[in-house]
């Protein structure tokens, strides 16, 4: 058992129903990681499955999923959305031992487990847990409870936060709102659907904070690639793509220290279909002439954050670009059982050297860095591009033009079809050419070329670090379907070098003949 390493962080809430004790659940979910232990404590009938069941409802995004008491099962398993999870009632313990039996000792990976009644078993129970202990309130009502919330060891700072985010909430106007999950994406970053008088807003809750150990020239991985380390470039970036007409969530409260935001709800329109899921043409047609129209424009460097206070955009320069290959090496090939030797890894360098400095002199625009089909939202009331809903651009930088049109023509999360790719890279290709005579096709092909072969390379990387590191195995899948892109990429001329150096070293992910 892990020493804590943090004080206890503790507070108390009033709950006047049920209606506000699954509030108060949700909050705390959208703060849960995997490997989380909550336990629930109190007298019989003080609502500690109701508790559980309010938190699985909300996990699973169903207000009427089947949550039955395990106090009979003693251990129920539910494989939901964001994670696994477990639900245990240790009342008819009677020996620590038995929890092995019942898959809590030692507890499971990756997984959220809930326990009730822990006081059965208090010395198998994690240093780093949730404490939940609720009790009657007679005084307040029938249906009345209070709970005392407290975070031990690794999960202390979950609490301060959940402390903090109640705060935003009811400063916001928010508290009462009936909250439902929004799913999240590959960051540290998680979304919450607040309902409200009939009408619908999106909670972003992003803790500030630097993505790795400072292992690069002394910064963080985000530091080095320039991805955002808090909210305030979503906030920039989200006003200055507005400013321009273009769709960005409008923000309706911000908190920018503790990284909460109240921002426009776009709802679930997809720029997707079908099982397995592929574009929708239309769709896809307006989001490149949004692209062609963004990149035609004349776009600053630095852009507002607030009255008298200015963000300067990054700039997705060389070294950056080098740090996020560099994954490849570091999660990757070790994936791979595969060890380089200096004189290869040199190899490596030079050929990127090489590749990525055909690069300069490139005209440069907003990189908004995850245009993807995750992240676009089909806003079927506006006109023109504005039908396109852009969600995630925090992480913009100034960059080759052509990244973004890799982002959303090379989806690492859905299969874009040859065809598809090419008829809508000349549909691009087109658009700026009739905006501007002097647009020269065939170096974009190849600075397309080239931001394929770094963006792949990079999400093979990725996604085995999401996997190793961060305990998301589900990202592996897409690794096929990136070495299928990467290969693409490589039929460019340009890329024989990089090409050359990935034949001799670089093993396909399993999956790939």
């Amino acid at each position: 058992m892990s020493e804590p390493l943090n004080e206890p962080s503790t507070f108390s809430v009033a709950l006047a129903n049920e209606t506000a004790t699954a509030r108060l659940m949700g909050d705390l979910a959208l703060l849960l990681r995997p490997g989380d232990t909550v336990t629930l404590s109190g007298d019989l009938g003080a609502g500690k499955t109701s508790a559980a069941r309010a938190l699985i409802r909300y996990l699973a995004g169903d207000d009427d999923f089947e949550v039955p008491s395990p106090t009979f099962t003693l251990a129920q398993t539910y494989d939901l959305p964001p994670y696994p999870l477990v639900h245990a009632d240790l009342y008819r313990i009677n020996d620590p031992a038995e929890l092995e039996e019942i898959g809590l000792s030692p507890l499971p990976e990756g997984t959220v487990v809930v326990i009730e009644w822990p006081e059965r078993a208090p010395a198998a129970m994690p240093a780093d847990r949730i404490d939940i202990a609720l009790s009657h309130r007679p005084s307040l009502g029938t249906s009345a409870r209070a709970a005392e919330i407290t975070g031990y060891g690794n999960c202390a700072p979950s609490i301060a936060r959940l402390v903090a985010l109640r705060r935003f909430l009811d400063i916001s106007g928010n508290a009462d709102a009936k909250r439902q999950r929004v799913a999240g994406d590959a960051s540290t970053r998680s979304y919450m659907r607040l309902i409200r008088d009939g009408k619908s807003t999106i909670l972003m809750n992003a803790p500030p904070r630097p993505d790795g150990p400072a292992l690069y020239d002394g910064k963080s991985y985000s530091a080095a690639v320039h991805l955002a380390e808090d909210v305030k470039p979503f906030v920039a970036m989200a006003g200055a793509l507005r400013e321009r007409g273009y769709s960005a969530p409008a923000i309706y409260h911000a908190d920018l220290d503790t990284g909460f935001l109240v921002i426009e709800d776009f709802g679930n329109a997809s720029f997707v279909q079908g099982d397995p899921p592929a574009p929708i043409a239309e769709r896809y047609q307006v989001a490149v002439d949004m692209l062609a129209s963004l990149h035609h424009e004349e776009l600053p460097e630095t852009v507002a954050l607030a009255p008298k206070v200015d963000y300067r955009i990054p700039r997705f320069d060389f070294e950056a670009m080098m740090v996020e290959i560099g994954l490849m090496l570091e999660w990757y090939l070790p994936d791979r059982g595969v060890a380089l030797t200096g004189m290869v890894h040199a190899d490596f360098i030079l050929v990127w050297q090489q590749l990525l400095g055909r690069l300069d002199g490139v005209p440069s625009t907003w990189v908004l860095r995850d245009f993807h089909s995750p992240n676009l939202i089909w806003l079927e009331q506006r006109a023109d591009t504005g039908r396109v809903g852009l969600l995630d651009f925090q992480d913009a930088v100034i960059g080759p033009a052509a990244y973004d049109l890799v982002s959303l023509l090379q989806d690492a999360r859905i299969d874009v079809p040859d065809d598809v790719e090419i008829a809508m890279l000349a549909r691009y290709v087109g658009a700026r050419r009739a905006a501007n005579p002097a647009f020269d096709p065939a170096a974009f092909v190849e600075q397309y070329a080239i931001m394929s072969a770094q963006r792949n390379t990079r999400l093979l990387g990725t996604f085995a670090r999401l996997n190793r590191r961060d305990g998301k195995p589900h990202y592996l899948r897409h690794q096929p379907r990136i070495w299928r892109y990467l290969n693409r990429a490589f039929a460019h001329p340009a890329l024989a070098g990089v090409k050359q150096w990935c034949a001799a070293n670089v093993p396909s992910p399993p999956g790939i003949a």
